[in-house]
């Protein structure tokens, strides 16, 4: 079997991991949650993430193609920040703080990369340790916990800071602006940059946004209970206590 096809299987396999978790009845059985929470948002939520966390394999190719395209500015922000500085307004606006939520920004991108490496360490553990598809949820369980504890700490905390990012209503309103900004600068010097590249902050201003529509959607004071909640799923789920 392919390093491809083991991937493949793993990516279904943890997509359904996470369509069980989701499930709003679990959730209320488990967790105290706020009416707020309810079995709607719960759906908005798990639809969330198998959309532009965990999207299914035949989505991957034209995903990765775009953010890879963007690792060079996610890993040297600076080069984003230099087509920023042509524009007075946001200059006029963000000040010396416009590097800042230019990097906050590009988290966001950084949380689909690390959803992707994460499903790469499953793969090389399934292939390592003859685990073979199907991938239910017991199987998953068994490769989560061959990895190493750091790397799921470290997958815990960015997904935990994705979702606090979302949660800062008014950190989220500058990031849209800012990215707004920057698609329409690519499109207009097409010349200078690929249609990828272009494409990932595309897909990362609607990751933004669709987020963003989640927690409008709930009172201020629910919106912090939501972060807490998804982390405290996703932490129950890979069985560990931080």
């Amino acid at each position: 079997m392919t390093k491809e096809k083991v991937l493949e299987d793993i990516i279904e396999g943890y997509r359904n991991t996470i369509y069980q978790r989701y499930q709003y009845q679990n959730i209320k059985g488990k967790y105290k949650i706020p009416e707020s929470i309810n079995e709607e948002t719960v759906n908005l939520l798990r639809n969330y993430f198998l959309n532009y966390i965990y999207p299914e394999f035949n989505k991957r190719a034209e995903l990765n193609e775009s953010f890879k395209s963007l690792d060079n500015y996610i890993k040297h922000p600076k080069k984003l920040l230099s087509i920023l500085l042509d524009t007075s307004n946001l200059i006029f606006n963000y000040g010396i703080h416009l590097p800042k939520i230019l990097n906050t920004a590009l988290k966001v991108m950084k949380s689909f990369r690390a959803a992707t490496g994460f499903e790469n360490m499953l793969v090389d553990e399934a292939i390592k340790n003859r685990i073979e598809a199907p991938y239910d949820p017991s199987k998953i369980t068994t490769l989560i916990k061959l990895l190493p504890r750091k790397e799921i700490e470290k997958f815990i905390d960015t997904f935990q800071s994705l979702f606090e990012i979302l949660h800062d209503r008014i950190l989220i309103k500058k990031i849209k602006e800012i990215l707004e900004y920057l698609i329409l600068v690519m499109k207009n010097k097409e010349k200078y940059y690929s249609a990828s590249q272009i494409k990932g902050l595309e897909i990362g201003l609607e990751m933004i946004n669709i987020g963003d529509n989640l927690f409008n959607r709930l009172a201020k004071e629910d919106q912090r209970k939501l972060v807490y909640l998804i982390t405290e799923i996703e932490k129950d789920m890979l069985e560990i206590n931080l």
